[in-house]
């Protein structure tokens, strides 16, 4: 193997081994609960992550058929899978045994670990092989899964949770000062080369420039505290601040306050993966909220979200894919104060625009001029959501994965979804900025 081909062997395993250890989070019988709705049971990924490699790499480049056809089809997509309606949540026995799922995980393991010379014989033949690029697609959609499975992690009753015995401890106290920072106007680069980069989705490509007007943006996210005031003073009972499919969801769902947030009789408190926190020690950590409630805020506040530009303005110098200077990759296990550490800072003076949390723009997910859905076997990677109704996410959170931590990579998700660790910061564009609510 060359030395490429055994990097990225190495790092598929390494892959497998950090969703090994999140599916030992969960006690056995967690493994056919649901604990988001719009998600299907942790069975189900159990084989989707295998099924997605066998179906990209053997089946897909490869051209081999099948290692399982029905365990193939069931487990080959995340969102509407296929023959899913066969298998309901509520009856476990209605779907395939852990022993059986966990068999043809280990089945696909070892052949794709048995097929990267046989990829490696196609470069300079198929792009998919190029660069061992489908390998990346394999790897990295491992990575995207280790932070949406721990947003079911976190929903999960937690009587079904293990508490790992290396925890790190929570960093609590006081964030970086929150002050306005001037951004000037100027051109900003999105995207990337697809010749220039060792590997990137069909969305980041392809690179070009826009000029960006300057605006006034929080040199910190918002903060815990600070979004508690916005609660205790209505925020949530004024639909003047909500859009009009917002508002609606949130009375259709009874939606009233962040999903990390527990009313207690003693206070509120903070939900961590594996904890309750008085919400006080916690009152520097940035607040995670769905899209439509951190619009809500930031009109509350008389201000915008970012767009999608201006976050790579103000993102100039920014660390991207450093977890010595980005609270990124594992580090923590949950946030930290905002700003910390303080070398995370952009050029502009902007703190922990890469890591801690994703950071919502409002920019609506699409894409860049000349998209073209290079990965023949995952055409539908982006296409299937350039349907107006997600909005582009950027930075990367505590539990994303450096190798995603880039500038080019963008992340997206509905406005009312509210599981994500993802925070935002208000901006304010001269004149056209909103006129503050209160």
């Amino acid at each position: 193997m060359s030395t490429t081909t055994l990097e990225h062997l190495d790092r598929l395993e390494a892959a497998w081994a950090r969703s090994d250890r999140i599916f030992d989070l969960l006690d056995a019988a967690a493994w056919y609960e649901r604990p988001i709705a719009l998600r299907q049971p942790f069975i189900f990924y159990v084989g989707h992550l295998p099924a997605f490699g066998w179906n990209q790499v053997v089946g897909g480049l490869l051209a081999r058929g099948h290692c399982h056809p029905e365990y193939d089809a069931l487990f080959a997509r995340g969102i509407d899978p296929v023959g899913v309606d066969r298998y309901e949540s509520d009856r476990p026995e209605q779907w395939p045994s852990p022993e059986q799922v966990v068999a043809y995980r280990d089945r696909v393991r070892a052949a794709l670990r048995t097929a990267f010379d046989d990829v490696a014989a196609l470069e300079g033949r198929d792009e998919l092989a190029d660069r061992g690029r489908v390998w990346q697609i394999v790897i990295e959609h491992e990575l995207m899964h280790h932070e949406t499975l721990l947003y079911m992690v976190h929903q999960a009753r937690r009587d079904l949770v293990r508490r790992p015995a290396d925890l790190p401890g929570y960093r609590l106290g006081c964030g970086a000062p929150n002050r306005r920072i001037a951004v000037e106007a100027g051109e900003v680069m999105l995207g990337a080369d697809f010749d220039a980069v060792p590997f990137g989705w069909d969305n980041e490509f392809p690179a070009h420039r826009r000029m960006v007007p300057a605006f006034e943006a929080d040199a910190t996210p918002v903060r815990n505290a600070e979004y508690l005031a916005f609660l205790e003073e209505g925020g949530y009972a004024r639909p003047e601040l909500w859009d009009a499919d917002a508002w609606g969801w949130k009375e259709r769902v009874g939606h009233a306050h962040p999903v990390f947030w527990r009313r207690a009789v003693d206070g509120w408190r903070y939900l961590t993966l594996f904890d309750e926190l008085p919400l006080e020690h916690a009152a520097d950590w940035p607040v995670f909220v769905s899209w439509a409630e951190a619009r809500a805020f930031t009109r509350w506040r008389g201000g915008d979200l970012m767009t999608e530009a201006e976050f790579h303005r103000a993102a100039e110098g920014a660390p991207w894919g450093d977890p010595t200077r980005a609270n990124i990759g594992f580090g923590s296990w949950a946030p930290v104060p905002v700003g910390l550490p303080a070398s995370g800072v952009s050029a502009w003076g902007l703190h922990e625009l890469v890591g801690n949390g994703w950071e919502w723009t409002s920019t609506r997910f699409g894409p860049f001029p000349g998209f073209r859905a290079w990965a023949r076997t995952y055409a539908g990677y982006s296409a299937d959501f350039f349907d107006e109704h997600h909005h582009v996410m950027l930075g990367g959170s505590w539990a994303t994965d450096p190798a995603l931590v880039r500038r080019s990579f963008r992340n997206w998700f509905q406005p009312h979804y509210p599981y994500v660790f993802a925070k935002f910061r208000c901006v304010r564009r001269g004149e056209r900025s909103f006129t503050a609510a209160r």
